[in-house]
This record gives structure tokens, sequence and C-alpha cells, in this order.
């Protein structure tokens, strides 16, 4: 099975560079984070002509999460079930395997800033709020892979900028 995970940063600007990727690399799953577009104007059209499914949790703008699959995507769940948020951050599904279903969680995980920071804070609550989450996803679905956009750069060498 092969996986993969973009954080496109707007979905609208790059699509097509999403469908070029896909054809040239089929994924059995592409989890996208950083949509920013709201939910109706996910090009759900142009990504099943290209042979995917798709599960998603849009926000016009800002953040914004889609699981793209050559199978159905079953149990969708739309952000951490019990946490409060406004911010459209997670989406999880369940695909059919050979091997049996997968669970799939993909996450645009918040940018902390500096410690001490209200956006700090609201990164820690966050996630636990996941980690407490995800605890519960592992008990009922064993085999559960999380992907996304970690939003870690411990040094200037970890991240890239054109």
């Amino acid at each position: 099975m092969k996986l993969a995970t973009w954080n496109i940063n707007s979905l609208t600007v790059r699509l097509p560079q999403v469908l070029d990727w896909l054809a040239a690399n089929p994924v059995d799953a592409l989890c996208l984070q950083e949509l920013k577009l709201s939910d109706d104007k996910f090009p759900r059209e142009a990504l099943q002509q290209a042979g995917y499914h798709s599960a998603v949790f849009g926000q016009k703008t800002y953040n914004g999460v889609a699981i793209l699959s050559r199978t159905p995507l079953r149990e969708v769940v739309t952000n951490i079930p019990g946490f409060a948020d406004e911010q459209s951050r997670v989406i999880a599904a369940t695909l059919d395997t050979p091997r049996g279903p997968l669970r799939l969680v993909n996450g645009y995980f918040v940018n902390g800033q500096e410690p001490g920071s209200e956006k700090f804070a609201y990164k820690m609550r966050w996630l636990q709020a996941l980690q407490d989450w995800l605890r519960g996803e592992l008990a009922v679905h064993p085999e559960l892979v999380v992907l996304g956009d970690f939003n870690v750069a411990a040094e200037d060498r970890d991240s890239w900028d054109p």
C-alpha cells in the first residue's frame, strides 16, 4: 500500500499539479493539508475522474484537510471529537485493503509559535486532545496511520522556502 501526504497550500491553485502528480504516482491514498477552500468548492469531480474517492473537511481561506483514496472511504470523522475547535485541522476515514481495514488520520497540526504565547497553549491543548482521541481510535482500529503536516521545524534546515 502506498500512502502520501502533501501540504498543498491552496488546492484551488495547485489542482493541476495534484492531478499530474497522481497520474505519475498512483498512490492508494493521498492526504492533503491547507486546502484553503470550503467543502462546496472542493474539486470532487476532477478527483473522481482521476480515480479517487474523497473525504473533505474544508475551511475557506485557512486550513482544511482531505483524504483521497482509490477505494471508498467510510467512518469519516472531522475534527477531534470532544475538542471545541473552529479550525478544520483533522479528518479520519477508514478504507478497505487486501489486509483488512486501515484507519487514516490526516492532520494539519497547529504551529505553536513561541512558548508562553496563547497559540502555543492552544497547540498543547490540541495535541493533548489528539493524543487522547488517538488512544481510543487505536483500541477500535488497530491498523491506524497518522499522516499530515506536523508543523515541526526544530532547526532552520528543517524547512525550505524557495
